[in-house]
């Protein structure tokens, strides 16, 4: 049985279907757009990554001036500094910061997946955890593959997986509204 503040909210998600359909529908083209040109897409990553480690400097700036303490006050206005910095080189030199971020990418999918395998092992006797294991070789995999090719990759990895991205919540947007619409 489905309560009253549920079946509302259901109505009311289902009142919206174009909605969903229409949004996704976008993401679905701006998906293509990102395809069409990689290098493209990157640079926005790297620019849309850049605004928010200026957005994070601004605030940590801010709190920074509102503690009490020169230690304290140090640590704030040296960390939004840092950020200030990591967000001028975004801008400044994209194809530098797609590089160092697609690295980090790289690293964090080789041991993200690495921890998954273990886990996954771990688990061994335990119904699913061949997913799990399975799910973390192919990241770690897939940060292996991307290290094996850097730099060189970093002009495109980072515009391939926005795009990628793009492409899967806009598909997911438009089964949804279409869902709701029956």
């Amino acid at each position: 049985m489905v309560d009253g503040s549920v079946s509302s909210a259901l109505t009311d998600l289902k009142a919206r279907w174009g909605w969903f359909v229409a949004v996704g529908i976008l993401m679905l083209v701006l998906g293509v757009i990102a395809l069409g040109n990689l290098l493209l897409a990157t640079v926005a990553s790297v620019y849309f990554v850049g605004a928010l480690m200026v957005a994070g400097a601004a605030v940590h700036l801010v709190h920074a001036v509102q503690v009490k303490g020169w230690s304290e006050r140090l640590y704030w206005g040296v960390s939004g500094l840092l950020y200030f910095l990591a967000g001028l080189l975004a801008f400044s030199n994209p194809l530098l910061a797609s590089a160092v971020l697609t690295l980090f990418m790289a690293a964090a999918l080789v041991v993200s997946g690495g921890m998954r395998l273990w886990i996954g092992l771990r688990l061994r006797g335990h119904r699913g955890w061949g997913w799990i294991v399975a799910g973390g070789a192919v990241s770690a995999l897939a940060g292996l593959v991307i290290m094996a090719g850097w730099p060189v990759n970093s002009l495109w990895v980072l515009g391939l997986f926005l795009a990628f991205d793009l492409v899967m919540q806009g598909w997911s947007l438009v089964a949804f509204g279409l869902m709701m619409r029956n």
